[in-house]
């Protein structure tokens, strides 16, 4: 089966005033979810004008400039291709499935993602699946980060699909999330209340406003406390991008490992030698943020009854625990 890919436009007209700076790098800080490579892909691959111009990835961009984007986004869900990788099923029946999704896996097909992803993964293990949000691809309900391992509930037809998302909606969902982050909490119970919205400096980045952005609110309890760490769980009140990984940090407590938000440099403990040695370590074994989707709660439409699943800790994330605990 071919994979026919659609073509998202973006048309950014620059500020009047802003400073001589690289297409790619300006283009880097003002297109969700790009990076350097992916856009030097684009401009090579002459889907990026400027003015009307194909321009080189090393064009000064001026002010007023008009550059259109033509950037390659998910394949329809008919022409993206079923593949063989292992999914950890909590739980199936006619209606829906909950995913243990792994750490590294993509949940849906997007540009630079066009294969081994959680649907390409379901597409191949069931053709029931839901096709509400083109954009998100079949089954989609939510979602969670890359790197970030845990449940996701998966709609197999679309009456399913609405019915869930309408809890999503009116937050209901029950969510709850095991993290370690740096440092010791002030208070061992607390809620975190911020709008979120994206960095003005960095497109890919969110950050805590007063004034802007999505409503966030995230409660958390700490469960351990470590020498430099702590073990910590959060409920979802709402459920914004990258919600706790924003909350945390605003609070001076990023998740430990965690490289868009100050995780992978020490946070707390001084800044020793044997700190330093003890904490590359640690790095080496959690590449990514520790971050697991551990519960997930919500009212199954066609039962008529609340259904809780838990999952256990990922292999790393266990590691991690046991020699924080050493």
């Amino acid at each position: 089966m071919s994979k026919l890919i659609n073509e998202k436009i973006i048309e950014i007209v620059v500020e009047p005033h802003q400073k001589k700076e690289r297409l790619d790098t300006y283009l880097t800080n003002h297109v969700e979810n790009a990076t350097r490579t992916k856009i030097q892909k684009l401009i090579k691959a002459e889907l990026v004008t400027v003015n009307g111009n194909y321009e080189k990835p090393n064009y000064q961009v001026l002010g007023n400039d008009n550059i259109v984007l033509k950037i390659p986004i998910s394949p329809r869900p008919e022409f993206i291709e079923p593949e063989e990788i292992p999914l950890d099923i909590i739980y199936e029946d006619e209606f829906m499935l909950v995913i243990n999704k792994p750490a590294g896996m993509v949940v849906h097909p997007a540009f630079g993602h066009h294969s081994g992803t959680l649907v390409n993964a379901l597409l191949h293990y069931t053709s029931n699946l839901s096709q509400v949000r083109e954009e998100e691809g079949p089954g989609i309900v939510h979602r969670i980060d890359k790197e970030t391992s845990g449940l996701l509930l998966i709609a197999k037809d679309n009456w399913t699909h609405a019915q869930l998302a309408k809890q999503f909606a009116v937050h209901s969902i029950h969510r709850e999330y095991w993290a370690v982050a740096w440092g010791h909490f002030k208070h061992p119970k607390g809620e975190i209340v911020g709008n979120i919205t994206r960095s003005k400096t960095d497109r890919k980045v969110y950050t805590v406003s007063k004034t802007e952005g999505k409503f966030a609110h995230t409660f958390y309890e700490v469960l351990e406390e470590f020498e430099f760490a702590s073990l910590v769980k959060l409920n979802l009140k709402t459920g914004r991008t990258h919600q706790i990984r924003v909350h945390l940090a605003s609070i001076n407590h990023p998740i430990f490992g965690d490289p868009t938000y100050g995780g992978r440099k020490i946070n707390f403990g001084g800044d020793l030698a044997k700190l330093k040695s003890r904490v590359n370590n640690l790095l080496e074994i959690m590449p990514r943020q520790a971050l697991h989707a551990k519960t997930l709660g919500f009212f199954h439409p066609h039962l008529n009854k609340e259904l809780f699943f838990n999952s256990e800790l990922p292999a790393d994330f266990t590691e991690l625990l046991k020699k924080l605990k050493s």
